[in-house]
């Protein structure tokens, strides 16, 4: 961390008069271990380092960015910035980010055992992932992959603006794909565990919820279509949750690629449903203390029991948008700034995922989803998705089923919740999974 600082003062030390100038300095150190049958079949130890220059002038902006620190191509790069804003189109909302007052949370986010931990522990935690995972059901014929994956971050960020930020963090999670047979039939499970470092990890329970997820598909039939209720498991909330959340950034509005345009103070969700957006949260994975311009991270309520009450955004969209950035810049080195949620959760409701199954007469728990993402139209809502899970009869779980086509809209889904589980799961990536209770949904099947 002590080099990255320096660094970028420097190449803000040659900005020239009339210039605004922002320089973000990165150094990354990845660990992707992949193990099979007892055996390393992949390893990735990887180290980069980059700087980002940004450069406005009369209206414009340039972008260089290098994958070296040294001296010499720091000046090229800041060059090339300049170079590029001559060519630039004028824009009276450019401008870098300036300080707003919010103090930087200190999150404590590094942890040191991530470098400390021997490469031998990071294998073995593979391997004994892989050994539970078959040792979890005599079902279970074979494993996909069983993976090991940490990540250590660190940055510097300064402006002529005034702003000067430094951040450090580190991350670590295991994740298996299992295999079940019987008669015949073949299902895939999966299961993971996210930490801030290694000792956090529990593969028990990854090597569980694998075997669980596999096995309990087994035999799964085709149903007839209607429409029931279902609910989302945690894992399929979360991608649920990451669609809403790319339609909530002042860009997406800007752009008209978001169904939400015009509707800030309406009635948009069932009251159940309060959306957060909160890289404050240090139990997220995605949790960071400022964002990509180095303003600090605070929490957002998007949807605030079921009304609409603020989108995303950096400085640009902003002040495009006439507001203010809500620390939500997301951005590499590489990279202007964009904007999106970046740490996306429900607030918990009060009852756990059988308690919620238990109060359902028909209906389906979704485990898994196929093409969500092709599957979703951002700006009419329309919802359609393939996917496969367990039938609900009584309130308790029935056959699985598969080859189902679950549809509604996003503004019918949204404002068809009947109940949020109080069973938030932090998971590798920018949203919390939480079970999610859907009304009035066609079921497609025979």
């Amino acid at each position: 961390m002590a080099e990255l600082l320096p660094i970028a003062r420097k190449v803000l030390g040659w900005a020239n008069d009339g210039e605004a100038v922002e320089v973000v300095a990165v150094h990354d150190r990845d660990t992707e271990i992949r193990v099979y049958e007892g055996e390393i079949e992949q390893f990735t130890a990887s180290e980069s380092q980059g700087v980002g220059v940004r450069v406005i002038v009369d209206n414009k902006q340039g972008f260089a960015y290098a994958g070296s620190l040294d001296e010499d191509v720091l000046a090229e790069t800041l060059a090339e910035a300049r170079d590029n804003a001559t060519f630039g189109t004028p824009d009276e909302f450019l401008g870098l980010a300036e300080p707003d007052g919010v103090a930087v949370p200190a999150l404590d986010l590094y942890d040191d055992s991530v470098s400390a931990m021997a490469t031998e522990a990071k294998i073995d935690l593979a391997i004994k992932l892989e050994e539970q995972t078959r040792k979890s059901d005599p079902r279970i014929s074979g494993i996909e992959s069983a993976d090991y994956v940490d990540s250590i971050s660190e940055s510097a960020l300064v402006s002529t603006s005034g702003v000067e930020v430094t951040t450090r963090d580190s991350g670590s999670y295991v994740t298996v794909t299992a295999l079940a047979e019987e008669d015949g039939d073949t299902q895939i499970g999966f299961g993971f565990s996210v930490g801030r470092n290694p000792a956090e990890l529990d593969v028990e329970r990854a090597a569980s919820d694998a075997g669980d997820r596999a096995t309990r598909l087994l035999g799964a039939v085709q149903p007839a279509s209607e429409k029931v209720t279902i609910i989302f498991d945690p894992f399929v909330t979360a991608q649920f949750l990451a669609i809403l959340g790319g339609t909530m950034s002042g860009e997406a509005v800007m752009k008209g690629y978001s169904l939400f345009a015009n509707r800030m103070g309406e009635e948009v969700a069932s009251p159940l449903f309060t959306l957060v957006d909160d890289p404050t949260n240090r139990d997220a994975f995605t949790a960071s203390e400022t964002d990509g311009e180095g303003l600090a991270s605070r929490r957002n309520v998007l949807i605030d029991g079921g009304r609409l009450n603020t989108f995303v955004h950096n400085a640009y969209t902003g002040r495009r948008m006439d507001t203010a950035s809500t620390g939500s810049a997301v951005r590499g080195y590489s990279s202007v700034p964009g904007v999106g949620a970046r740490a996306l959760y429900l607030e918990p409701g009060t009852q756990s995922q059988e308690e919620l199954i238990s109060g359902i007469d028909n209906g389906v728990l979704i485990q898994g989803v196929a093409g969500i993402h092709s599957g979703v139209n951002p700006v009419s809502g329309d919802f359609s998705t393939g996917a496969e899970g367990l039938r609900i009869r009584d309130g308790k779980l029935g056959e699985p089923l598969r080859e189902i086509t679950i549809a509604s809209t996003l503004q019918k889904m949204l404002g068809d919740i009947q109940a949020v589980g109080n069973d938030v799961d932090w998971l590798p990536m920018s949203a919390a999974g939480v079970s999610l209770v859907i009304a009035d949904v066609t079921m497609s099947g025979s």
